[in-house]
């Protein structure tokens, strides 16, 4: 495997699963595979799991560990072809890219959408500026349209969890005061997809996803109707796909309950707004997997890098 891009990286998502659920069982296994490689992460965006998470799985490989806010540590980087850099903008990511190529022997990226322009958040200009650019691997570490580590681990925690043959799972749209983007809400879907599962999206009118990827998943407005006898609930606010990056409605009846929980278990990526995305009685209680969700972070990137180091 080259890059890890998208969950459409993943070959077969039951043997990711199977195989990160081994690492975690003994972490340290394989720590002679990445000695003497190092790992760059850039962070153009803040991060809290996704930071300690990747940085954790690299050390358990025993690769070395360069972090980098570009946000507060490095020059602006300019990613159009042409451009006359007479203003702001410093660097090139043609030279950013293959000097970071130089120091270290896997590139993770997180770069967030802007929210303001749909065609270029699509590009992924940050992240494809490197994949074009750089000589090594490159890991999506949460990029404008998509957050394949948070899905793989979701798929790890849910694998772990499960106890039916066929669970229904079901993605639920809540209130958040900003808008937010599509990526975990897009990579869950995707990932959902190659599960043997009855999913349901559910969302106010106006918040469909990008039919490309959402595809011939069910959709229902009613809630309640879609919560019916679910397994597991993943909760996630995003902002208007349609009308790009607006906030329609902040709908409070939209936050989930213990109520409305009913007897699935409840799943959310984190960070998580108490009592405005779902109140303290769930998060608090024993259905509750976001911090499994979290921990299983580490692992489902540390499957990545394995493969990623062995190939």
């Amino acid at each position: 495997m080259k890059h890890y891009l998208s969950v459409k990286d993943i070959d077969s998502l039951p043997n990711w699963v199977s195989e990160a659920r081994k690492l975690k069982e003994d972490p340290a296994a394989h720590k002679s595979l990445g000695e003497g490689k190092t790992i760059c992460l850039l962070f153009f965006n803040n991060s809290l799991r996704t930071r300690l998470s990747t940085q954790k799985a690299a050390m358990n490989l025993g690769m070395e560990v360069m972090v980098m806010n570009f946000g507060a540590e490095g020059w602006q980087l300019e990613f159009e072809d042409g451009a006359v850099m007479n203003r702001g903008k410093s660097e090139h990511i043609k030279e950013a890219a293959k000097v970071v190529s130089q120091f270290c022997d896997i590139v993770a990226i997180r770069a967030f959408a802007s929210l303001t322009d749909k065609e270029k958040d699509e590009a992924e200009i940050v992240l494809n500026g490197f994949v074009k650019y750089a000589s090594i691997p490159v890991v999506n570490m949460e990029s404008s349209t998509a957050h394949p580590l948070q899905a793989l681990a979701d798929a790890i925690t849910m694998d772990e969890q499960n106890s039916q043959a066929r669970p229904k799972v079901v993605l639920s749209w809540a209130p958040h005061p900003k808008a937010l983007p599509h990526a975990v809400a897009n990579s869950f879907v995707e990932m959902m997809q190659l599960q043997d599962a009855d999913f349901v999206i559910t969302h106010p009118e106006g918040y469909e996803l990008n039919p490309e990827i959402t595809k011939d998943a069910a959709i229902e407005y009613d809630e309640e109707k879609a919560l019916e006898n679910a397994d597991f609930v993943y909760v996630k606010n995003w902002s208007s796909y349609s009308n790009y990056g607006k906030v329609l409605s902040q709908d409070s009846d939209w936050m989930m309950t213990k109520e409305k929980l009913g007897k699935a278990k409840f799943m959310h990526c984190l960070p998580v707004r108490r009592n405005v995305v779902v109140e303290d009685a769930v998060l608090d209680g024993k259905q509750s997997l976001v911090i499994e969700q979290a921990n299983n972070r580490t692992f489902a990137a540390q499957v990545v890098l394995k493969k990623i180091l062995e190939s």
